[in-house]
């Protein structure tokens, strides 16, 4: 596997220097860049394009979790473990679906831990699989089309090929079996209430799936989940409400 590209950010040199030292300490992963405030970070996340980044809540021009909601809109796939010196921001950085949230001053095994938890969801462990109860929805097999304007053109897509549809770039994309992609402008709103409800679940704000191409879902963090596709490697993102609403769903509750 390759190394893992971790960008940090904190507008403390010292807190900086720290958190490098415990990534370098931990095997597998690759610092790529550090930050000092919200805008260097952002630049930096649009240029390096990495897989985990830690984050100070309170950073000068824009705050951890203002940092968060455009990180999640430029790769919703990005995982994002906050740091703080204060706790009352928690609810505030799981709201963008943080993977982890660290206390000042850290604790060297408590961060080893958060690191080897992120190792594991990005190895994609099968001995996290949680397998999924009989499906007791109904999809749309009716060959419906769903018409998507692009800068390309206008592309008609068979639904029932959908695998998900991902807020990724500040766009929409919507990734179909055969390893189709297509990006459009329209909302992940607009693009829902174009399909069909019995098929389509919109398990997080920035992602909707195709409940008939689920596979498995795994753990993710404290209160979220992954959910696993058929016939792609792209997976989403389920939260804990979302999860409840969709057990209830499959046992026909």
């Amino acid at each position: 596997m390759d190394p893992i590209r971790v960008v940090i950010a904190d507008d403390e040199d010292g807190m900086r220097l720290i958190e490098r030292k415990m990534i370098e300490k931990v095997e597998g992963f690759e610092l790529l860049g550090e930050a000092r405030d919200g805008e260097e970070l952002l630049q930096l996340v649009e240029r390096e394009h990495p897989q985990v980044v830690f984050l100070d809540v309170e950073m000068p021009k824009k705050n951890g979790v203002e940092c968060g909601h455009l990180i999640q809109d430029l790769d919703p796939s990005i995982i994002m473990v906050f740091a703080t010196a204060h706790d009352q921001y928690m609810g505030d950085a799981f709201e963008v679906y943080a993977f982890d949230y660290l206390v000042k001053p850290f604790r060297v095994d408590r961060v080893r831990q958060t690191l080897l938890r992120i190792r594991d969801r990005l190895q994609a462990k099968e001995t996290d699989v949680t397998p999924l109860p009989s499906m007791s929805f109904s999809p749309n097999m009716n060959g419906g089309k769903l018409m998507l304007r692009s800068r390309d053109g206008v592309h008609f897509i068979n639904t029932n090929e959908i695998l998900l549809i991902q807020r990724e770039d500040r766009s929409t994309v919507i990734y179909t079996e055969g390893n189709g992609r297509y990006t459009t402008s329209d909302t992940l709103s607009e693009t829902e209430a174009r399909l069909d409800p019995s098929q389509f679940f919109r398990c997080h704000k920035s992602y909707i799936i195709n409940l008939s191409k689920m596979t498995s879902i795994t753990p993710y963090g404290r209160w979220t989940y992954v959910v696993h596709l058929e016939g792609t490697r792209q997976d989403a993102l389920i939260t804990h409400e979302k999860y409840t609403e969709l057990e209830k769903r499959f046992s026909g509750a």
